[in-house]
């Protein structure tokens, strides 16, 4: 089978898959197998022609089930058979007499229960061998053309039908009722099948364009039945935050378009999920490159510094990395730290601070040279000067004072060394005024 889908473009495979689920467990050879093999041939060997195969050799089919073996399932065990196909591929509608006695003979007819107050259409009917599998024998003309049954499977109560070239309006219950000929027309036995035919294109994902923020994605899925659930993700398979789904309806179908903002390169893929139909579908994988221009940096005043006022400029989320620089109102360069940079995903955080020591309007200025784009932030920026002014003058003050009361000390050292001094270079004077003394009456 994987040989034969080898063939084909993608819409083809798509049908072709659609019958390979279908199909578990009959042997090759059997009446069934043979049925099979001769009602799939006229529908699909065109398909081969059309894409210029000029020799093919069908491989036989491996199987038929009565169900639909990957796409069935039946809530309760009593309720409706339900099939899931893909839009223009092959559906499958199991119904067989609960006997296995040989219908042959019988009459067994479908139905498509009416939506919306639309009565039952009539999709195929088999009587005793004469058939209603066209318009103009009353078949209705949505299913016209479409609808086969396995003849050779008849005698083994298998009333099961084939619906080609599946369209979104063919979704909906459908009934099938065996009934004795040329007698009441009360059903024997009645089969309720659910199908749902989902229309899954695939989703687009486009770049609308750089803005402040990064890059708008967007990813559109049109004419998709039931409605899909988009969701963008990246490389890692992290869902990306998105706005509200656009979503517009027309008729049975739907267009949804969702967007969301990137700010980093990467590579990103969208989702389209269509539970009712167990569906999901990936977009390719899109390569964003996001030159992130930066935003308007943060200016920011910390602190008053006995040496000046410190600032600091902050710019997040930048790609390319821009380089910052301070600079005065005519625009000199003032004197900065070393810049604290950090990296993630493919954007920059940069941090620059310096510190400023007289009153003037002082500009933080972001480049990124290789995008060609420059953005700055000012502000008035006032220095207490005359604070400074006033600790110089308490300082010189102090050392004024110290340094006078060393020369206080010095001068005082001096004065009295001088007086020692005289006393020792003249001791007649004393002895003189001795002599004075023991000489008196």
């Amino acid at each position: 089978m994987d040989q034969f889908l080898s063939v084909f473009e993608a819409k083809e495979a798509q049908t072709i898959k659609a019958l390979k689920r279908q199909v578990c467990g009959v042997i090759p050879g059997s009446s069934l197998h043979m049925s099979l093999s001769n009602t799939l041939k006229p529908k699909l060997l065109p398909m081969v022609l059309n894409q210029s195969v000029r020799t093919m050799e069908l491989l036989p089919l491996a199987c038929l089930c009565l169900v639909s073996c990957s796409a069935m399932t039946s809530a309760d065990g009593n309720g409706p058979v339900v099939i899931t196909v893909d839009e223009d591929s092959v559906a499958m509608l199991p119904c067989s007499l609960s006997t296995k006695q040989n219908i042959e003979s019988k009459l067994f007819d479908w139905k498509k229960v009416g939506e919306k107050g639309e009565g039952k259409k009539d999709v195929f009917m088999y009587d005793a061998g004469s058939l209603r599998d066209s318009a103009r024998s009353g078949q209705h003309q949505q299913f016209d053309g479409r609808v086969s049954h396995f003849r050779d499977e008849l005698k083994h109560g298998n009333a099961s039908i084939l619906i080609t070239k599946t369209k979104v309006a063919d979704s909906g219950d459908y009934t099938c009722d065996f009934l004795e000929p040329s007698q009441s027309l009360e059903p024997i036995q009645t089969s309720h099948i659910k199908l749902l035919v989902g229309a899954s294109p695939l989703p687009i994902v486009t770049a609308l364009g750089p803005t402040e923020d990064g890059v708008l994605l967007q990813c559109v899925v049109l004419g998709a039945s039931p409605q899909p659930n988009l969701h963008l993700k990246d490389s890692a398979g992290n869902i990306l935050p998105a706005k509200e789904p656009q979503v517009t309806e027309r008729g049975d179908r739907y267009d949804v378009i969702l967007q969301a903002m990137v700010t980093k390169s990467d590579y990103y893929s969208c989702v389209a999920t269509q539970e009712e139909i167990n569906h999901q579908i990936h977009s390719l994988k899109n390569y964003v490159t996001v030159n992130g221009a930066a935003s308007k940096p943060i200016f920011e005043i910390l602190e008053q510094r006995k040496d000046g006022v410190l600032l600091q400029c902050v710019v997040k989320g930048a790609s390319p990395k821009p380089e910052l620089e301070w600079q005065d109102s005519s625009g000199n360069i003032i004197p900065a730290e070393e810049p604290q940079v950090t990296e993630g995903g493919g954007s920059y955080d940069v941090i620059l601070q310096a510190t400023v020591r007289k009153t003037d309007r002082y500009r933080c200025v972001s480049t990124q040279e290789e995008i060609n784009h420059t953005t700055y932030a000012e502000n008035l920026v006032t220095v207490n000067e005359s604070s400074g002014e006033s600790n110089t003058g308490w300082i010189v003050a102090v050392v004024l004072a110290a340094l006078l009361a060393v020369a206080g000390v010095i001068i005082a050292v001096l004065v009295r060394q001088k007086q020692n001094s005289k006393k020792v270079s003249d001791p007649t004077e004393e002895k003189a005024g001795e002599g004075v003394h023991l000489n008196s009456p």
